[in-house]
């Protein structure tokens, strides 16, 4: 049983990354449009119609915000921690959405024989979680948010096959920035975003990735080049590494 990955969006744009395993068909998060992901899933081959859940993992709105408008429009079921979803408004803010289920932090869901495994992060949201995606002995990680390097992080990733990881700024572009010095100490707080250097430590560790694709990179501290050559400078060359796109989806990746 194979794992395809699509990143239909990565930022702070919106996020939402599409992932197939066997007979299951997901949705992580709905930060864009529904016209979006259904031409953006529909430029690799696949139907949003078809997608069995949409799971959300946290509330900021570049995760959250389309959630009642698949539900609504494709009649996507939606996921969510009922924490998270509080947090937010709930239906109030999202708009009706008949079918949701909610979930603990750390609980495992599972879609016709795939596991999620829900992974709570330190980032500054309510609730928020990662999530370790396992099929035929496959183990994928979608790892954005995640506030900083919490322990057993490390362990985690050393587990995967492939990866979804955010490498959000590079230091002396954030510091050098536009950014109030409120929003960098955000940034680089701990309920904030890794850097290109901390994402990059973490999979020069990672010996059984086949794969990983850089995601959630800031538009005003970072740049795909820049974080490109600060992940082969701790990684070397023997890992493709890919990055997620803001506005377009990225190939599918396959393990």
């Amino acid at each position: 049983m194979s794992i395809t990955v699509i990143s239909l969006a990565s930022g702070s744009t919106g996020n939402c990354t599409f992932v197939e395993a066997g007979g299951a068909r997901l949705l992580f998060d709905a930060g864009v449009s529904g016209k979006q992901a259904q031409q953006r899933l529909a430029a690799g081959g696949r139907d949003i119609r078809d997608v069995d859940a949409v799971i959300i993992s946290h509330g900021h709105s570049d995760h959250i915000r389309c959630a009642g408008v698949y539900h609504r429009k494709f009649g996507l079921p939606v996921y969510v921690t009922r924490r998270a979803l509080q947090a937010v408004g709930g239906t109030e803010s999202l708009g009706e959405i008949t079918d949701i289920s909610t979930f603990a932090a750390g609980e495992q869901l599972r879609f016709d024989g795939v596991r999620v495994q829900t992974v709570p992060t330190p980032h500054d949201a309510t609730d928020t979680v990662s999530f370790v995606v396992s099929a035929g002995g496959r183990r994928l990680g979608i790892f954005t948010d995640l506030g900083h390097v919490f322990a057993g992080l490390g362990k985690l990733i050393n587990s995967l096959d492939g990866v979804l990881l955010e490498s959000n700024h590079d230091v002396d572009m954030l510091h050098d920035g536009p950014y109030p010095e409120w929003l960098k100490l955000r940034v680089r707080g701990e309920g904030g975003h890794l850097s290109n250097e901390e994402a990059a430590e973490l999979l020069a560790d990672a010996g059984r990735l086949r794969w990983a694709c850089l995601g959630h990179l800031s538009e005003k501290n970072n740049h795909p080049d820049v974080a490109m050559e600060t992940h082969r400078r701790h990684v070397g060359r023997y890992l493709p590494i890919s990055v997620a796109g803001r506005y377009a989806p990225t190939e599918p990746l396959t393990l």
